[in-house]
C-alpha cells in the first residue's frame, strides 16, 4: 500500500483502478430510495444540515473528498437556507462525476464550491481550501486498506479548523472496523458528535468534531490508495 509521499507509481495505481471501476454507473443505486447508498445517503445529508446549523454566522467553508456527484453535499444544503455561505472545494478523479458535481451546485445555488477535477487521495488536492468548518470523508473508508484509514483520520487535522465536523461513513460488514475509526479519531484530537448504525443496515455513518488545534498542511503527501475489492 502507498504511503507517505506522493509518487508517480502510487499516482498510476489510483488512475488505473478508476479506470477498472466505472464509478459514474456505481451512482446509479442512489436512485433506487430502498438501496443501502440511498438510505446511508439519507443519514448523511441530516448530518451535513446539522453540521451547517451549527456554525456561527458567515461564510462556512467545507471540503468534499472523493465528492462524486456532489449528493452528500449539494443535495443535502440545496433548500437550506444558508446554502449562499458555504464556500470551499469539492475533489473528484471522475470527470463524468465532476460535471454531474457543478451541474448539482448550480442548480442549488451554491457555485461558490468550486467542483475540481483531481485526485483527493493527495494533500495538494486541498492547498488553499483550508481549514474547513466542515470535512465530509463519505464512500471512501470502505475503499481502504486499514493502515491507509488511520493515516488519512491521522491527517484529517490538517484539513479540519478547530471546531470543525467531520463526517465519514464506512460499512460494518466483518470485521467491523468502525470501531476502531473511532478510536483513531479520538486519538487524533476529535470529539464524536454522533455515530449513527441502523440495526437494519450494515453501513455506520459518524460525526466528529475536531477539538485539538488545526494542523498546518504538508503537501506532497498521499493519503491513501483505492483498492479494487474495496466496499464503500
Amino acid at each position: 500500500m502507498a504511503a507517505g509521499r506522493g509518487s508517480a507509481a502510487s499516482a498510476a495505481v489510483t488512475l488505473a483502478h478508476v479506470a477498472a471501476r466505472d464509478w459514474h454507473e456505481w451512482h446509479r443505486p442512489y436512485d433506487d430510495p430502498g438501496s443501502s447508498l440511498a438510505r446511508r445517503l439519507a443519514v448523511v445529508q441530516r448530518c451535513v444540515r446539522a453540521a451547517v446549523d451549527r456554525q456561527a454566522p458567515g461564510p462556512v467553508r467545507v471540503i468534499s473528498m472523493c465528492g462524486g456527484q456532489g449528493r452528500d453535499l449539494f443535495g443535502a444544503l440545496a433548500s437550506h437556507p444558508r446554502r449562499g455561505d458555504v464556500v470551499g472545494r469539492l475533489v473528484e478523479l471522475d470527470e463524468r462525476n465532476a460535471e454531474a458535481a457543478r451541474g448539482a451546485a448550480s442548480a442549488a445555488g451554491m457555485e461558490n464550491v468550486e467542483v475540481r477535477t483531481g485526485d483527493a487521495a493527495l494533500t495538494d488536492a486541498y492547498r488553499g481550501a483550508v481549514p474547513a468548518d466542515l470535512v465530509l470523508a463519505c464512500g471512501i473508508f470502505g475503499n481502504l486498506a486499514d493502515a491507509d484509514v488511520a493515516r488519512t483520520i491521522a491527517h484529517l487535522p490538517q484539513l479540519c479548523d478547530t471546531g470543525g465536523t467531520v463526517v465519514w461513513t464506512r460499512h460494518r460488514r466483518p470485521p467491523d472496523l468502525t470501531v476502531d475509526i473511532r478510536r483513531w479519531f479520538a486519538e487524533r484530537g476529535f470529539e464524536e458528535l454522533a455515530f449513527e448504525a441502523p440495526p437494519d443496515t450494515r453501513f455506520g455513518v459518524g460525526t466528529h468534531r475536531l477539538v485539538a488545534a488545526h494542523a498546518p498542511l504538508h503537501t506532497g503527501v498521499r493519503l491513501f490508495t483505492f483498492l479494487e475489492s474495496g466496499r464503500p
